[in-house]
């Protein structure tokens, strides 16, 4: 059976490569990338996975690139909001050259959130008639070690408009090891959605607070105003259509009650998920002071 990662050089996309890596399965995996040749020294890690092209802005070649996968891991690029104009042709695409089985890095709450694309990806997916998987992941902790990295080295703070909203949470590293086992037996999960959290329920003043217990110095949690917020994102850089994304990801919860915690994660997996605490004290030379 051949395997396609799509988004294989992204954070998730990695982490399901790895894991399909660290399991024992005699199926082949596929990384699929825009550059087949450009060097890559984390997918070069893996003498075994193969590179093979895939670019989600070259439509046309949606059915050369899906030519004989099996099975499909599908992510949406953040670039892609356009669902009609991308993944239409891709979910047909994949349905002419008979791909066996989709699963899809959605997110938790999608069922009840229709304005955002991973909704219509879902829908669409669901009508080409196609087995499938939906995961549905909580909240990554990696945003910590990403877009939020900055804020906590330079200021000791983390600057969102998040008020005291509970976050589901949920590191990228156990999402990876849950794809890879459905990935390798995707009969054992058709029609199925997973909400994908590690049981833990928080919110940022807690976040920071365990992240002060590790690092040994104060990390304030520091909620502004919508204007505050993105005057200051922009003096940094950041772009509009990202602050955007982070206020909807932030600020929105605030009005919303939390979703539901699962235990999906730990089924899958057949061990814990990894507490919050854990990953700061894996990750915790990413904050240290330049």
């Amino acid at each position: 059976m051949r395997i396609l990662i799509t988004g294989a050089t992204g954070n998730v996309g990695r982490a399901v490569v790895s894991a399909l890596t660290s399991l024992s399965h005699e199926h082949q995996v596929c990384a699929g990338v825009r550059r087949v040749h450009r060097a890559d020294t984390y997918l070069d890690r893996f003498p075994h996975v193969h590179k093979c092209p895939f670019d989600f802005d070259d439509i046309d070649q949606f059915p050369l690139f899906l030519k004989e996968v099996d099975v499909l891991f599908l992510l949406r690029p953040p670039h892609i909001s356009d669902v009609k104009r991308y993944f239409a042709p891709l979910i047909a695409a994949a349905k002419a050259v008979k791909v066996v089985h989709i699963v899809f890095l959605s997110v938790q709450g999608v069922e009840k959130s229709s304005i955002i694309p991973h909704h219509k990806i879902e829908r669409l997916i669901r009508k080409s008639g196609l087995s499938y998987t939906f995961l549905r992941p909580a909240y990554f902790m990696q945003n910590f070690s990403t877009a939020l990295r900055n804020d906590v080295i330079e200021n000791d703070s983390v600057f969102l408009p998040a008020g005291n909203a509970m976050f589901n949470l949920v590191d990228v590293e156990d999402v990876g090891q849950a794809a890879a086992r459905v990935l390798i037996n995707p009969t054992l999960h058709e029609k199925k959605a997973y909400d994908l959290t590690n049981g833990e329920q928080m919110d940022f003043k807690s976040m920071c607070s365990v992240m002060s217990g590790v690092l040994g110095r104060k990390i304030q949690f520091n909620s502004p105003n919508l204007i505050a917020f993105f005057i200051r994102k922009r003096k940094e850089g950041v772009d509009t259509a990202f602050i955007l994304v982070m206020i909807m990801l932030h600020y929105l919860p605030r009005f919303q009650k939390a979703a539901p915690k699962s235990n999906w994660l730990q089924k899958i997996m057949g061990r814990q998920p990894l507490t919050f605490k854990d990953f700061v004290v894996r990750e915790q030379q990413i904050w240290q002071k330049l």
